[in-house]
């Protein structure tokens, strides 16, 4: 049972005043003995080679992409540059003080993060580990240029070499890139060395990385995680959801076996601009970025400002809040003040800001600044600081010659770029551990409950049993996440209203006795933040199923669903895969905001794989299927079926495990003279159809369409062959159903068996009415009837019961309804 939480009015409505932590600002003092203690020589040293190595990587860039030209060597680079000249002792100050296994994940202008990450990771790791790294990475085409046109004096010079190539030929949509050229500029990282996927959408990376700290926290990893984004981002509603997510009390109150908080901090490079607009005196009203961090909870996130121009700073204040972090005492917010030279993008004319501005700041450039320190405390000369310069510039310049070289650095093809879309891996488990149970499935009562209900809807005489009898739809969803979560340590599934309730549609009933709240738990009502969470615990290395109580809630969780969760595996070249479930169920019955069906949405977009089992024996194969998989799964259920038992498979839904083939729609029914294609609930209203079709002389074949992505036409095209007619039925509105797409795509493949154009049955075009008003909404077995003796097939003595001519498709359409 579950723990339960309880208030006490006379507490909570008593006088009181809430006092929030004081926040620190730009609190460092530079102590230089205590820093050569704390750090050694060489790594005050490489601080600010690092820094050099970043300003030059980045001026390169901005002069090809202007000029077109650097150091004689020409290129068109036709992509973005989005550059972070100014903020380097940030980003190296940041990476100084994180081990290879933290992680970092970035924005669109994180070039000097991966760079700054993973010349940390290279210092930080032994000999083997690097050449392990660099010659198993992408079949070891990076490497291999590097190690015959570029090598190093020794290991760690030569992993250098291979960053800045790698990175190089990234940005430059090269095949060895540390993508295969297909994240390009903004989505630039490289996994081995803890620099993760940065994110051209604003924020974008906040509830990735939450993700990402939430599979460290429950599979107990090594490391920190951060999110680095800019200040601009403050105000977008994924940043709060995944703040609030990552402070949910839960962590300690709850979480008894697996007490503390994800190791998860948002660190703001805080240099003063969005794009052009200034959240500062203009388009928000913090005045320091500072201040979010005291609303998040009590502690306001151990929020401080630092002084990001001193990488020293930087460094101390991320230690500290690492400190914190490893102990469960997070999560942290910082607030890192910086400033870039460069616009938004070489485009950017910079009218928004005075000359002045821009010469005051450059007169305190950080590079500058700590290599001046270095020499005032005797660490370095000015000689050295030039040699450095010199170095760094030829590094650049043979980075550049070997980048551009179309033989050592050719572009990928399409067959890969296909091949890259998704991983169609089968993974039984994700870590050896044993998984974390309350109890076993044969102790589950829910279980003992399944075990004593008939798994086919009707008795031998073809009655069906009461449906309390029967094995239902939810029952199906209970048995495949339960099979699997007894394998698999690392799968968790969490989303509103799961644990106590067992989701709002009872099909988690039971999982909370058998399951700890590390494993299933409840979120915020953070659409943004359950997907986006969902998207970093599964790059990261688990396995999570996610789930969005309403399809009409799909517009919530926008970006990470039509993003996030279709594209990191083509935009990586398959370094990552996206073992991600999220269960969509479909409304019906509350009206406008509630019960609309955007299966058209899930299926226009590259890189998901979706489906709509209608009958539980397919809800159990396919989410079987979805859980052993290792892409991105959009799993859409009816709210009309949950209650419903096996009325196709005359043996049942079978006890044990099995999978439905991917791809492959079902024939319901075998008929001669009409094709009906049905999507989710439709089924039964085409079943229905069907039934009525008899009495016109009519034989229907009914097939349940099942899958939206990948799907396989053979079935439908043989059917088409035999019938010469077709009807698909949906409940989605007609106007840019999905089915219009496969009607289309038939109607070509079949067009020459066709006696008549494919019709598609689907809902008005207008807001979904409320539940007295469904039957004028959804297609019924009428609207099919109709169809077929206004369009394909006059059926002799029918009366159509609704207007499907092509007048009447005409003044709708003039309307717009």
């Amino acid at each position: 049972m579950s723990k339960t939480l309880t208030f006490d009015p006379a507490t909570l409505r008593e006088k009181q005043v809430i006092k929030t932590p004081s926040i620190p600002v730009n609190q460092y003092q530079s102590d230089f003995k205590k820093e050569l203690k704390l750090y050694g020589k060489d790594r005050l040293i490489r601080a600010y080679y690092d820094m050099l190595l970043i300003r030059k990587f980045e001026t390169m860039l901005d002069t090809i992409k202007k000029e077109g030209v650097y150091q004689g060597i020409s290129y068109n680079h036709k992509g973005p540059a989005h550059l972070s000249a100014g903020q380097e002792s940030a980003a190296v100050g940041q990476a100084m003080v994180l081990e290879p296994e933290d992680q970092i994940f970035g924005s669109h202008r994180s070039h000097g993060e991966i760079l700054a990450k993973s010349m940390s990771a290279i210092q930080k790791m032994e000999d083997k580990d690097l050449l392990s790294i660099m010659e198993g990475f992408m079949q070891g085409e990076t490497y291999q240029v590097i190690a015959q046109h570029f090598p190093g004096k020794d290991v760690r010079d030569t992993a250098e070499n291979f960053i800045l190539y790698g990175a190089l030929a990234e940005i430059y949509a090269k095949k060895t890139g540390f993508n295969a050229g297909l994240g390009g500029s903004m989505h630039t990282f490289f996994k081995p060395f803890g620099s993760m996927p940065n994110n051209a959408i604003v924020g974008g990376s906040c509830t990735i990385a939450v993700g990402a700290a939430l599979y460290k926290k429950i599979n107990r990893k090594k490391g920190i995680v951060i999110a680095n984004i800019g200040d601009g981002s403050l105000a977008r509603g994924p940043v709060y959801e995944g703040l609030v997510l990552s402070s949910m009390d839960q962590y300690k109150t709850l979480w008894e076996e697996n007490p503390g908080y994800p190791p998860f901090m948002l660190n703001c490079f805080d240099n003063l601009y969005a794009m052009g607009g200034q959240p500062i005196g203009e388009t928000m009203g913090y005045k320091v970025a500072a201040r979010v961090g005291a609303a998040i909870n009590e502690f306001s996130m151990h929020t401080e400002r630092v002084d990001g121009f001193n990488p020293l700073a930087v460094a101390d204040a991320t230690a500290r809040k690492k400190e914190l972090l490893i102990k469960g005492e997070g999560p942290a917010f910082m607030d890192t003040l910086t400033y870039r030279y460069s616009g938004h993008s070489p485009s950017d004319a910079m009218t928004y800001r005075t000359k002045e501005e821009l010469e005051a700041f450059r007169n305190q450039d950080p590079i500058v600044a700590y290599g001046n320190y270095l020499i005032e405390n005797g660490l370095l000369s000015q000689v050295d600081l030039d040699t450095m310069d010199v170095q760094l510039e030829e590094k650049m310049k043979r980075t550049l010659q070997i980048t551009v070289d179309p033989k050592l650095s050719p572009m990928v093809d399409e067959a890969f770029v296909e091949s890259v879309m998704f991983s169609n891996g089968s993974v039984e488990k994700f870590d050896d551990a044993k998984p974390v149970m309350l109890q076993s499935l044969e102790e589950n009562a829910r279980v003992q409950q399944i075990a004593k209900r008939n798994r086919y809807a009707y008795d031998e005489n073809g009655k069906e049993y009461p449906a309390a009898r029967q094995y239902q739809y939810r029952d199906a969803v209970f048995e495949a996440m339960a099979h699997r979560f007894s394998i698999d340590p690392t799968m968790i599934a969490y989303g509103e209203d799961h644990r106590d309730w067992g989701g709002a549609f009872a099909c988690y009933r039971g999982l909370t006795e058998l399951l700890p709240p590390s494993r299933f738990f409840n979120s915020p009502i953070a659409e943004s933040a359950i997907v986006g969470s969902g998207v970093g615990y599964a790059m990261a290395g688990g396995r999570a199923v996610v789930e969005l109580m309403y399809c009409d809630f799909l517009g919530c969780a926008g970006d990470e669903v039509f993003n996030q969760m279709p594209k990191w595996q083509a935009m990586s070249a398959g370094v990552l895969t996206m073992p991600l479930v999220l269960r969509v169920s479909v409304g019906n019955k509350y009206g406008a905001q509630h019960s609309q069906e955007w299966t058209s949405m899930v299926a226009s977009v590259p890189g998901l794989k979706a489906m709509y089992p209608a009958t539980p024996y397919d809800v159990k194969g396919m989410l079987n299927y979805a859980l052993r998989g290792t892409d991105p799964v959009v799993f859409f259920e009816s709210q009309k079926l949950y209650g419903i038992g096996e009325m196709f498979v005359k043996e049942g839904v079978p006890e044990g495990y099995y999978e439905i083939p991917e791809g492959e729609p079902a024939i319901r029914r075998e008929g001669k003279d009409v094709t009906l294609v049905a999507l989710g609930p439709a089924l039964y209203t085409a079943i229905a159809a069907a039934d009525k079709l008899k009495e016109y002389g009519l034989s229907a074949e009914v097939i349940d369409l099942r899958w939206i992505n990948p799907l396989k036409y053979e079935m439908l095209i043989e059917s088409v062959k035999k019938t010469g007619r077709c009807v698909m039925v949906t409940d989605s509105a007609e106007r840019g159903s999905y089915l219009h797409t496969v009607a289309s795509n038939l109607s070509r493949l079949a067009f020459d068996y066709l006696d008549a154009p494919i019709v598609i049955a689907g809902s008005k075009n207008w807001i979904t009415p409320p539940a007295e008003m469904e039957e004028y909404y959804f297609a019924q077995p009428s609207t099919i009837l109709d169809a077929i003796h206004e369009q394909l097939l006059p059926l002799q003595g029918y009366t159509a019961k609704h207007n499907i001519t092509d007048g009447e498709f005409f003044r709708t359409s003039r309307k717009g309804v």
